[in-house]
């Protein structure tokens, strides 16, 4: 047992965890992949005596402790990812990857880790009246983790009464905490157009329905979508991501179609539907006026990470009280990127939030061949989820 804070006792095994953390890093798993991650996962577990479940949501496990006390039915879910990226690693210190194109290059070793260290520090403690349930979600990146988590049956065998998430932020100093009591990142969907023409010789254009001009004046129209229809007190993206016409060594030849892919990233569900559907009109529209016709196929990837006010308030108050109020940030402005956890809080109440690692300014950011997670942050992330299961679930006095 330990008598010292959650903070003091998890410092005493950093080295263990920092260890743990390089060696996920050094192996790296793309999403549904993870079967070494996710075993050595299920064995730290059961070797803390932690009840341990395998399989859900594929390569998903979670972990079960129960408190001194669970008669009160109190159930608190705390989530990490354990997935890596399709990409190459530019490090050279000792625990770089060992994987060509496979890289930790957001950090999901360092949540690993995180959730292992207060599966370890809760589990030796149980100062909690309840259950506390420890998910390490498989495929965050783009594949729907949560989601086949959540198929699986995760809530309906585990119905939490809360849940939580963090995530590194480069953008925060090391030793800070950054919240929301709203939104924290936005819905991701992914837009294709695809434009169809009549194709002809580039010196006669004038016996062709041009799809890579059509193309042009549709890109061009569609940012009109962010700057004359959506209220400038809301957010919203629009951004074509690839364009694919003709061939490279074919300059005299006018092709016959065109394809646009691109990403739309909102925060409220009313701007997404408006978004779509002034795509739709316009894209259309544009098509027609050159004679040419053009089907937009819209998918709704990720929905928007929404904290629940009184959620996210308990974590800025427990932070606050960890490590000063300076050091926290209650009104972490939104990011635009998307996070599969959002599948999670649309079932549950809770909350996602920032743990500062620092690295911004040296381009140590997410999704960048040099990144590598700050383990000096390691025991305030594992700290916060503690602290979290046993505020969530108090013992009686």
């Amino acid at each position: 047992m330990y008598a010292r804070s959650p903070l003091e006792s998890i410092r005493l095994f950093h080295d263990e965890l920092t260890a743990l953390r390089r060696d996920l890093h050094a192996h790296p798993e793309l999403g549904f992949e993870e079967v070494r991650t996710s075993g050595i996962v299920a064995g730290s577990l059961e070797a803390l005596g932690i009840e341990v479940h395998r399989g859900i949501g594929k390569t998903g496990v979670v972990g079960v402790i129960r408190g001194k006390r669970f008669d009160s039915g109190r159930m608190i879910g705390l989530r990490a990812d354990m997935d890596a990226l399709p990409m190459t690693e530019d490090n050279d210190f000792g625990h770089k990857s060992t994987k060509p194109g496979l890289m930790h290059g957001c950090g999901h070793d360092g949540h690993t880790a995180i959730l292992i260290g207060a599966a370890k520090y809760l589990a030796q403690t149980r100062n909690f009246d309840g259950t506390a349930v420890l998910i390490f979600q498989p495929a965050e990146e783009g594949r729907g983790g949560a989601r086949a988590m959540l198929e699986d049956g995760l809530f309906d065998t585990f119905p939490c009464d809360a849940i939580y998430a963090l995530h590194n932020w480069p953008g925060l100093k090391p030793g800070t905490v950054g919240i929301n009591p709203g939104p924290m990142m936005a819905a991701a969907d992914r837009f294709e157009i695809q434009i169809t023409g009549r194709g002809g010789h580039g010196a006669h254009p004038y016996q062709t329905i041009d799809p890579v001009t059509i193309a042009g004046q549709i890109i061009t129209a569609l940012q009109t979508i962010v700057s004359r229809n959506v209220n400038p007190l809301d957010s919203a993206v629009v951004s074509i991501g690839s364009l694919q016409a003709g061939h490279p060594g074919a300059m005299s030849v006018i092709p016959r179609e065109a394809k646009m892919v691109g990403t739309v990233r909102t925060f409220r569900k009313s701007v997404q539907e408006m978004v779509e559907t002034r795509m739709r009109e316009l894209v259309s529209a544009i098509a027609g006026a050159f004679g040419g016709t053009a089907e937009v196929v819209y998918e709704r990837i990720y929905p928007a990470t929404l904290n629940t006010p009184q959620h996210a308030n308990l974590v800025a108050d427990i932070a606050t009280e960890m490590i000063g109020k300076e050091n926290v940030v209650r009104d972490l402005v939104p990011s635009m990127g998307s996070e599969d956890f959002s599948f999670m809080l649309q079932s549950k109440p809770g909350a996602y939030f920032r743990l500062g690692q620092g690295g911004a300014d040296s381009g140590c950011v997410l999704h960048n061949s040099h990144f590598d997670f700050n383990d000096a942050v390691i025991p305030l992330g594992s700290a916060m989820f503690c602290a979290l299961a046993e505020r969530g679930m108090p013992l009686a006095d």
